[in-house]
């Protein structure tokens, strides 16, 4: 069983920075591949980034270059710089975790990959 809890969400002007932070309990954070997902107001989840338990990353083409997934497993927590930030980038922002066995983009970026999600944080960006 695994528990996020997602911080680092807030207001700020387009071309501006966050770091979001999501801390994850249990003992085996390290086996769990981990993403960023969000999901904007009428709109579908979408698939922000990933990484696996190896390290290897997966990033949406509308964010590659601008933001970076990393984790620290010695403190349980998968972190989203979000660098020059967009209008459109505005969200909630969650959190996810689950284990496969295959590394692959197209199941790093599906929702059905995870088996833990945690509430979110809402990241506003303003023109």
């Amino acid at each position: 069983q695994v528990q996020l809890v997602e911080s680092g969400g807030g207001l700020v002007e387009a071309g501006g920075s966050l770091r979001l932070s999501c801390a994850a309990s249990g003992r085996t954070f390290s086996s769990y591949h981990m993403g960023w997902f969000r999901q904007a107001p009428g709109k579908e989840r979408e698939s922000v980034a990933a990484i696996s338990s190896g390290g290897n990353t997966y990033y949406a083409v509308s964010v590659k270059g601008r933001f970076t997934i990393s984790r620290d497993n010695a403190k349980n927590t998968v972190y989203l710089q979000v660098n020059s930030l967009k209008p459109e980038d505005t969200a909630v922002y969650y959190c996810a975790a689950g284990q496969w066995g295959l590394w692959l983009p197209f199941l790093s970026g599906k929702s059905t990959s995870y088996s833990y999600w945690g509430q979110g944080t809402q990241v506003t960006v303003s023109t």
